[in-house]
Order: C-alpha cells, then structure tokens, then sequence
C-alpha cells in the first residue's frame, strides 16, 4: 500500500507526500476537495477508476496536473522502481 505523509493540513490547505514502492497502491478512494499533483520523478502510473476502466498516466517531474473534486479512482506505481508526487488539496 502507498504510504502517505502529510506535510500541511490546515483549514484551507492539505499538502501530502505520497511514495509508492514497486507496485504499490492507493486503493480506491474518491476526492473531497479540488487537487492539484506534482509528480517528483518521470514515471507512469494505473489509474482504475470507479468502473474498472484502466488508463496508464505519464507523468514528468514537476509537471503538474489539476482535477477537481469527486475523482473516483485507485492510483497504481506503474514503474520497475520507487515512485513519489505531492498532492495538494484545497479545502476551500
């Protein structure tokens, strides 16, 4: 499973560090707020979303994507090594 580490949590803002080891992952879960992710290394990871359907997400350090709240979705190390991004949740 994905370990998560918060780095800020406060009443407008929850920044957190999510690193993954080789095929780990997040589990399914759904959004409560707006996000933006800032991916620390070049990488690929699954998404399966809440109807099983897969789509594969390259991602490049620094940058960065945005979504709005209510993704539903199980996020998965896609890579033959440790991968890491920050998340940034808007409570607001």
């Amino acid at each position: 499973m994905a370990k998560a580490k918060v780095m800020i949590d406060n009443e407008k803002t929850r920044v957190t560090e999510w690193h993954f080891a080789i095929g780990d992952e997040t589990g399914q879960h759904v959004h409560e707020y707006d996000y933006a992710v800032v991916p620390m290394l070049d990488g690929e990871l699954k998404i399966i979303n809440h109807d099983g359907e897969e789509t594969i997400s390259k991602l490049l350090k620094g940058d960065s994507y945005y979504r709005n709240k209510g993704v539903n979705h199980n996020v998965i190390n896609n890579n033959k090594y440790e991968y890491s991004f920050i998340e940034i949740e808007f409570k607001l």
